[in-house]
C-alpha cells in the first residue's frame, strides 16, 4: 500500500471520528424521539419448519405493533390528530346539535330533507359524541401520553447528567473565537468556569477544556405544553361527562327552584347524576333594560340587567343580587347566566256570563330587536261557551312596545322599549290538543281542533288593543281585556361545567410553555485553555445550539469579552518567534 493511501485512509478515519465526536458534543439537545423503526420485514430470516413460521410471524407481528406504536406516538401524529380534532369542531359549531337545541335539529332536518340521511349516517347532529370524533379524541390522547412519557424520562436523564465534553476541533462548530493569553490554563478554566456559573449555565470541567449548557427551560416549556394540552383533554371530557344545563324563562315576581321539574329544557352529561343539582331559589323581582334613543344606535341596550333574590339551600337566608350579561351569578358551584329578555302583557279573559276565567301574564317571544313579540294566549280551564259546554279558547298575540300608529305600515316595533304598547290579538275556540299526551309548543297554537271566531264580513275576528282596552268575542262568548299592567321577563341558563377550572389552568399553562418554547435557546459553550509550545496559553470559545439563533454568537461574544478581561491577549510574537500550538498541524 503506498503513502498516499495509508494517509488517505488516515484522514478518512479522523473525520470520521471528529464527526462521531461533534454528533455527542451535539445530541439530547432536544427531547424530541429519534425515528429507528422502519416498515418491512421485521422477522428476519425464516428458519424451516412450524417452529421456524411460529417464532418468524411472532417477530413480524411484535415488529409491526412496535413500528404502528411508534407513529402513533410521534409528534408529527398528535399534530395531524389535533388538526384533525379542530376540523372535527367545525361542523358541531355549524350544525345544530341535539344536545344543545333538538327544536333547531327538527327544523333544519325538516328543511333539508335531501341532506338529513347524509347527516345523521355521518352523525353529524351528535358530533361530540360520534363514534369518529371520539376515536380522534382517544387516540389524541393516547399520542400525547406516549409521547410525553419518553420524552420526560429522557429529559430527567439530562438533567441528571452533565454537558458532554468539547469536539476535539472547537473550529467545526458555528460559533468560534479564539485568543492567545499569558495565563495559566488552570486559571483560565477556573474564571470560565466561575464566569459561566454566574450566567446561570451548568457547567463543568471536562478534560482540558469547561463543558457548559443553558437554555432547558425550553424543553421544559415543550414539555409543560404538551401535558396542558392532556390536562385541557381532560377537562373537556369532564365537562362532557359531568355537565349539565337548564334553561327557565321567569316572569317578574314568579320564582324558580333547582329541580328538574322546574326547567323549561334540560340536559346534562352521561354521568351526571340528578341528586347533584345544587339546592338553590332565585326570584325574577325586577328586570331593567334601557336602550339608546337616537343615533345611529337607536335601540342599542345600554342597561340589561335582572334584579333577582336568591338562596342557598332549603333554609338559607334570602340576598339580593344584580344578574347581567356575562356576569352570571354563581352559587354552589352553579351558573346562572342572563340569556334574553321580553314582554308579558297581562290579559284577563271573561266568559259570556262576564265572569273571570283566565287572568295572567303571558310572556311573548321576540322576533326582531325592537322586540316584536308572538306567542299564544291559551284558556285551557273554566271557559263555557253560551251553550254550556266546556270549550278552551286561543288567542294567537302580536305584541309591539312602540306601535307605530294604524295607517304607520306594518303592525311592528319601532323601539324596544315600553314607548306606546299594542297587542294584536286574535281568537279561536275548540279543543286545544293539551290533553292527547303529545307535547305542544306553548308558544304556537294548533288549530286542527280549533275553530275561529268569524267577523262580519266572515274572516278570523282579530283586534289591536291598547293597554285598558277590551276585545269582545261575537254572539256573546266573552272577552279579553289587555290590561295596562305589562311585565318583562329574563330567560336565564343555569350551567354547571365541573372542567372548566382545569380547561382555564391548562389553558394557562400551554401559553406558558409555549412561550417558553419558542423564545429560550437551548445552547452549549464550551471553552478549552492549553498551553502552547511556547508557553503561551491559547484560549478557544465555541457555542452550538438547537437551531441557527442570531442570539448565539452575541451571547459568545459577550462571554469572550468578560473572559479575556480575566485573561487578556498576550502580544502577538515576532514573525520568527512564532511557534504552534500543541496538536496544531506543523
Amino acid at each position: 500500500m503506498s503513502d498516499t493511501d495509508t494517509t488517505t485512509e488516515t484522514d478518512a478515519s479522523g473525520a470520521g471520528q471528529e464527526a462521531a465526536d461533534l454528533g455527542r458534543a451535539g445530541e439530547q439537545l432536544s427531547t424530541a424521539p429519534q425515528e429507528r423503526a422502519v416498515p418491512g420485514s421485521f422477522g428476519g430470516r425464516r428458519a424451516p419448519g412450524l417452529a421456524g413460521a411460529l417464532v418468524w410471524g411472532f417477530r413480524e407481528t411484535t415488529g409491526w405493533i412496535r413500528w404502528f406504536w411508534r407513529q402513533l406516538t410521534s409528534m408529527r401524529v398528535a399534530l395531524i390528530l389535533l388538526f384533525l380534532l379542530s376540523l372535527g369542531a367545525i361542523p358541531g359549531s355549524l350544525i345544530p346539535q341535539n344536545s344543545v337545541d333538538e327544536v333547531k335539529v327538527r327544523t333544519w332536518k325538516t328543511n333539508n330533507e335531501f341532506w338529513t340521511p347524509v347527516f345523521e349516517k355521518l352523525q353529524l347532529f351528535d358530533v361530540y359524541s360520534s363514534v369518529w370524533f371520539s376515536a380522534i379524541y382517544i387516540l389524541l390522547f393516547v399520542s400525547l401520553i406516549g409521547c410525553i412519557v419518553p420524552r420526560t424520562w429522557q429529559f430527567v436523564g439530562q438533567l441528571r447528567g452533565r454537558p458532554p465534553g468539547a469536539p476535539k476541533r472547537l473550529t467545526r462548530l458555528p460559533v468560534y473565537t479564539t485568543w492567545r493569553t499569558e495565563a495559566g490554563p488552570e486559571a483560565v478554566r477556573e474564571a470560565a468556569l466561575a464566569l459561566l456559573r454566574k450566567r446561570r449555565f451548568r457547567a463543568h470541567v471536562a478534560g482540558d477544556a469547561v463543558a457548559s449548557e443553558k437554555g432547558y427551560l425550553r424543553e421544559v416549556g415543550n414539555l409543560l405544553f404538551h401535558v396542558a394540552l392532556i390536562v385541557m383533554l381532560v377537562a373537556f371530557a369532564a365537562g362532557q361527562l359531568f355537565k349539565s344545563e337548564g334553561g327557565k324563562l321567569i316572569v317578574e315576581g314568579d320564582g324558580f327552584a333547582n329541580t328538574l321539574t322546574q326547567y323549561d329544557d334540560f340536559k346534562s352529561g352521561s354521568m351526571f347524576d340528578i341528586e347533584n343539582l345544587a339546592p338553590f331559589s332565585f326570584t325574577l323581582d325586577q328586570f331593567t333594560g334601557t336602550y339608546e334613543p337616537s343615533g345611529p344606535q337607536k335601540g342599542t341596550a345600554r342597561t340589561y340587567e335582572a334584579a333577582v333574590t336568591y338562596a342557598e339551600g332549603a333554609e338559607g337566608k334570602d340576598r339580593k343580587a344584580v344578574i347581567r350579561v356575562n356576569e352570571p351569578l354563581e352559587i354552589d358551584g352553579s351558573k346562572v347566566y342572563l340569556l334574553a329578555h321580553g314582554y308579558a302583557p297581562v290579559v284577563t279573559v271573561r266568559d259570556g256570563k262576564g265572569q273571570v276565567v283566565h287572568r295572567a301574564a303571558v310572556p311573548l317571544l321576540p322576533i326582531d330587536n325592537n322586540v316584536s313579540s308572538t306567542g299564544v294566549i291559551k284558556v285551557m280551564d273554566g271557559y263555557r261557551n253560551k251553550d254550556g259546554k266546556k270549550e278552551q279558547l286561543g288567542f294567537p298575540a302580536f305584541f309591539v312596545p312602540t306601535y307605530a300608529g294604524k295607517g304607520h305600515g306594518q303592525m311592528f316595533s319601532q323601539f324596544p322599549a315600553l314607548v306606546f304598547p299594542a297587542l294584536n290579538l286574535s281568537a279561536y275556540h275548540g279543543s286545544l290538543g293539551v290533553d292527547s299526551g303529545v307535547p305542544q309548543n306553548v308558544y304556537q297554537l294548533d288549530t286542527r281542533k280549533m275553530k275561529p271566531f268569524k267577523d262580519a264580513k266572515g274572516e278570523v275576528f282579530k283586534q289591536t288593543l291598547l293597554p285598558g282596552e277590551t276585545m269582545k268575542l261575537p254572539g256573546g262568548a266573552g272577552s279579553i281585556t289587555f290590561e295596562k299592567e305589562i311585565k318583562e321577563w329574563a330567560s336565564f341558563q343555569v350551567s354547571r361545567q365541573p372542567g372548566n377550572g382545569l380547561a382555564l389552568a391548562g389553558a394557562v399553562a400551554a401559553i406558558t410553555g409555549l412561550v417558553g418554547s419558542l423564545f429560550i435557546q437551548r445552547r452549549r459553550v464550551w471553552v478549552r485553555a492549553v498551553r502552547g509550545e511556547d508557553g503561551v496559553t491559547v484560549v478557544e470559545m465555541a457555542g452550538l445550539g438547537r437551531s441557527e439563533s442570531a442570539r448565539l454568537p452575541e451571547e459568545l461574544a459577550e462571554l469572550a469579552a468578560s473572559l479575556n478581561a480575566q485573561a487578556p491577549t498576550a502580544p502577538d510574537p515576532e514573525p520568527s518567534e512564532a511557534v504552534p500550538a500543541e496538536g496544531a498541524e506543523k
